[in-house]
């Protein structure tokens, strides 16, 4: 399958699963709104889907997949042989580390939540809640491991189909437990973890439609897996220093008052949606793709395919990143605004969620850079990279903390740990291409200039035209629901429409381009297609 066809077909998958995640969104937040019980869900969430990002989604499945597509080459037997492995070395460790972590979680609150040793409720609130979650974390690492064996297979769809579960499990426990915030808070926590066996029995199955049967081994570091153990270590950091990043504003927003923390949950769902839809796709599809490249084609081939990637990512990510900056507070209200989420909930969330949006291009441009030096079994310099990063964010997130709120902006400094996620992102971006360059792996073809200063083009134009629709509409969307939606829709209609038009007029992406992409499939048997360049 090309890449950008799997790209279209994780992009799909991973939308449907964003959408019923807003419908879980809209569900809770009239729910929970950003009091105690909302804070300290927030927390109990966070913690194992950091370890997830970091391991699951990032270090195992990105250093896991090139070994097991080298090993596809030895024949199926081998790489069965490769998977069943790592599934037993993956399972030994993830019980011990979950059965560690759940016991220690009080003494990790006051780690992680230094700012309620003063609220004892919440606090232990947050301690029972972070215990009924932590499971999920060993679930869906054994799932991402199948659903990295599925993707090397080309088999794109289950694996990022799976998460779908997770948003229908907990709005099923929503409509079920929602008499109080705090019994819809614990419902949702276990919700949680139900959830991720409802998604590793999908990906069992999967696996098995797929003609693979993994059996669960006794646990041993054979040479493969001692590989795999050297190439996971670093690459947990590199692959997820905006995790690191959210999960730092987590610790310093305890701090700050009642909300705060659910202020940047709230704005962190929405830039997740451009985030995980496109960055999510770029890196599935084109980790396997490269793979075989590298292996298979020229240096300037690999460098035209990762160019591409780079160019097709800015394309869905710009326009992304102009919108919910420009239109932040006018889609938290129609989305979330009713119940217990508040007026002023949707404008401390709107702040935060601006700053956010800066960081959308970054994440894209890293999503493939990061992925290329994966292909090449390198994670030691997204490692040291994202080590100097984080170390900046944590300084960055301070200073713009501690400075708001000695500045009598407290209220607001929430937003201060969000612009430093957004500077950090494009931090990291430059470093990873700086290193690459030096190595001559990263080169900008005039394709890529030519595209980008089209894209940069359309995306201005488009901003200018989101500003003219909104203050035109602004009266509209302070009235009854239906009515704010009809508004917010002609806006991003509009402005989605204009700068379609307008990436196709000046060559940042030709819409018959699209259409033959999605139509466009690889020889059977044959590595992936490089992606077209004119």
């Amino acid at each position: 399958m090309a890449f950008k066809r799997a790209f279209f077909t994780v992009g799909g998958f991973t939308l449907l699963s964003r959408a019923t995640g807003f419908v879980r969104d809209v569900m809770a937040a009239n729910v929970l709104g950003a009091g105690m019980a909302a804070d300290a869900f927030f927390i109990a969430l966070r913690l194992p889907n950091l370890f997830r990002r970091l391991f699951a989604e990032g270090a195992f499945g990105n250093s896991f997949i090139p070994l097991f597509t080298k090993s596809l080459r030895e024949g199926d037997a081998a790489a069965r042989s490769f998977a069943q492995e790592a599934l037993a070395v993956l399972v030994l460790a993830l019980l011990v580390f979950s059965l560690l972590m759940m016991a220690g979680m009080p003494w990790i609150m006051h780690v992680i939540t230094p700012g309620y040793a003063d609220e004892p409720e919440k606090f232990a609130l947050a301690v029972t809640l972070s215990q009924i979650t932590f499971p999920y974390l060993a679930l869906i690492s054994v799932a991402a491991l199948l659903g990295g064996i599925l993707n090397s297979l080309g088999r794109f769809g289950p694996y990022a189909a799976a998460p779908i579960a997770f948003n229908l499990v907990q709005i099923a426990a929503l409509l079920l437990w929602n008499e109080n915030d705090v019994q819809a808070a614990t419902a949702q926590a276990w919700a949680v973890s139900i959830s991720g066996v409802v998604q590793l029995l999908w990906l069992i199955y999967s696996v098995r439609r797929a003609g693979w049967r993994l059996r669960l081994q006794r646990p041993q570091l054979t040479p493969r897996v001692r590989r795999l153990l050297r190439l996971i270590g670093p690459g947990a950091l590199g692959a997820g220093v905006m995790q690191v990043g959210l999960f730092i504003d987590m610790i310093l927003a305890s701090q700050l008052p009642q909300g705060a923390i659910s202020y940047l949950n709230y704005a962190d769902r929405l830039f997740q949606l451009p985030v995980g839809v496109i960055g999510a796709a770029i890196s599935t599809s084109l980790l396997p793709a490269l793979s075989h490249i590298l292996r298979g084609h020229t240096p300037t081939e690999v460098l035209s395919e990762q160019n591409r990637a780079i160019e097709f990512g800015l394309y869905l990510g710009l326009p992304a990143a102009v919108g919910l900056a420009l239109l932040a507070e006018p889609v938290l209200a129609v989305l979330f605004e009713r119940g217990a989420f508040t007026a002023e909930t949707t404008r401390m969330v709107s702040y935060a969620l601006t700053a956010y949006a800066l960081a959308i291009p970054a994440y894209m441009i890293s999503k493939v850079l990061t992925t290329v030096f994966y292909a090449r079994e390198d994670t030691r310099t997204p490692f040291t990279i994202a080590l100097r990063t984080v170390a900046i964010n944590v300084i960055i997130s301070a200073s713009l903390l501690y400075g708001l709120m000695a500045a009598g902006y407290t209220a607001v400094a929430h937003a201060g740990l969000a612009l430093s996620t957004a500077l950090t992102a494009w931090l990291n971006v430059t470093l990873l291409a700086h290193q690459l360059h030096r190595r001559g792996q990263l080169q900008a073809d005039p394709l890529l200039l030519q595209r980008l200063r089209a894209l940069l083009l359309s995306s201005s134009v488009m901003a200018v035209v989101v500003l003219a629709a909104r203050s035109a509409l602004e009266p509209y969307f302070r009235s009854s629901t239906l009515v704010e939606i009809l508004a917010l829709s002609a806006v991003i209609g509009g402005s989605g429409l204009c700068y379609l038009g307008l990436a196709h007029v000046t060559g940042a992406q030709k819409l018959t381009d699209v259409v033959r992409l999605l139509r466009r499939r690889a020889p059977k048997g044959a590595p992936p297609p490089l992606a077209e360049g004119e």
